[in-house]
């Protein structure tokens, strides 16, 4: 059984899943690299099955019609081998530095027999043209280099949430919870490292910045616009997150708080997203959202209602909107998340 079994979720990626794979390989034997052409009409299934005659033990070309990111994902979970499970774009890379520290420290935990359900790592921001790179680190709110419970945990900060970036999951503990993400759906790594949070009991930080998050590619999910453009798909992940996981049935006091406070910031962006967009069908989807959580989530209505964040989304008129949109893109740079 390989330690890790990592992703790489592709569709038409002829032109940059080079460098993504190339940096996972110095991992050797340990680990697998599970290639998911997921319908792609470049040469990336061409390009996966030369990775995978080259490096037989190392590489897996797995091919299906296009189902999106999601199912690529889904794809990775039902074929990996690995007694761990990581997820990295095909435009991400990782730092090797801190890739073979991350595989010192899973040898590590698996050869101590500790059964650790979630290990965090740091990620960057590789952003194109930014002078400084922003990195996303934990050590002020998870204990370093020991397994730990969510007991143990301190209060994460604006802005340094847990996202796929930072995850590495227990693959069986993925499959047990039976995560399963949508098709043709964008922004599902939210459901992805958000859904299984529950199940989690042992957690295991290490702090290095290894997971090398890239922005500014051309017709990128993440751009403004894109996103805008896309809203009913981040509603729809919005709803999910909801749907998929009761807060009320999340024993853990500092597990939910967190899992709150995620959930807020995910409806924040779908909100100025909705408002940014200006246009009165956007607007009304934003007051249907809002309807929405009072009827779903009166914890989480509550603290849009009430909530600095919440205050921001819901500031009357247009002149409420315009110092909406102006105060998140200050926030957006002193918190620094995308």
């Amino acid at each position: 059984m390989k330690l890790l079994s990592v992703v790489i979720p592709c569709y038409n990626s002829q032109d940059y899943m080079k460098y993504c794979i190339e940096s996972l390989l110095p991992g050797g034997d340990a680990v697998e690299i599970l290639i998911v052409n997921d319908g792609s009409v470049d040469q990336t299934a061409q390009m996966a099955e030369e990775y995978a005659k080259r490096y037989p033990t190392i590489v897996r070309a797995i091919h299906q019609e296009n189902g999106g990111h999601g199912e690529a994902v889904n794809a990775g979970i039902r074929h990996a081998s690995g007694l761990y499970f990581k997820v990295v774009d095909s435009d991400d890379w990782v730092d090797i530095r801190a890739y073979l520290k991350v595989l010192a420290a899973l040898k590590s935990i698996v050869s101590n027999n500790s059964c650790v359900d979630l290990v965090i790592s740091n990620y960057v921001y590789e952003k194109e043209g930014a002078k400084y790179k922003k990195i996303v680190k934990y050590d002020n709110a998870l204990p370093e280099g020991t397994p730990f419970t969510w007991d143990d945990i301190n209060d994460f900060r604006k802005g340094q949430y847990l996202l796929m970036h930072s995850a590495i999951y227990r693959t069986q503990l993925l499959r047990n919870c039976g995560l399963q993400l949508p098709k043709h759906t964008f922004y599902v790594d939210n459901l992805y490292v958000y859904t299984p949070l529950p199940h989690v009991k042992t957690l295991y930080y290490i702090n290095v910045d290894f997971y090398r998050y890239f922005i500014g590619r051309e017709g990128q999910s993440v751009q403004e616009a894109i996103m805008i453009k896309r809203i009913d798909q981040q509603i729809k992940v919005n709803k999910l997150m909801i749907e998929q996981v009761n807060l009320d049935h999340v024993e853990n006091e500092k597990l939910r708080h967190y899992m709150l406070s995620h959930l807020e910031i995910v409806t924040v962006v779908s909100a100025i997203l909705l408002i940014r967009s200006g246009t009165a069908e956007n607007l009304q989807k934003k007051k249907e959202l809002m309807e929405y959580f009072k009827t779903h989530n009166v914890q989480l209505y509550q603290s849009l209602r009430n909530g600095i964040m919440g205050r921001l989304i819901n500031l009357p008129g247009r002149a409420g909107r315009h110092i909406s949109v102006g105060a998140y893109k200050i926030s957006q740079k002193l918190v620094g998340f995308n």
